[in-house]
């Protein structure tokens, strides 16, 4: 075991790079879901909601739309 009051660098990385990060979300895929409302005076005025999926695109899974897309 070292000790701590040693000046050797550390043998590994400190963290998840950002890129295997992603790698491993868009694998599995991802929903993000939010509410924001904007009140005055506790009456609520205008409301959005936000609802995606990030998932990432594979050749083997067809679409699920008959003519190609939404776009």
């Amino acid at each position: 075991m070292v000790p701590w009051d040693t000046a050797e660098p550390l043998s590994g990385p400190l963290g998840v790079p950002l890129v295997d990060l992603l790698d491993r979300v868009l694998a599995t895929g991802v929903v993000v879901s939010g509410d924001l409302v904007i009140a005055i005076a506790d009456v609520p005025l205008v409301r959005l909601s936000l609802h995606a999926l990030l998932s990432s695109v594979n050749e083997r899974v067809p679409a699920p739309w008959a003519d190609g897309g939404p776009l």
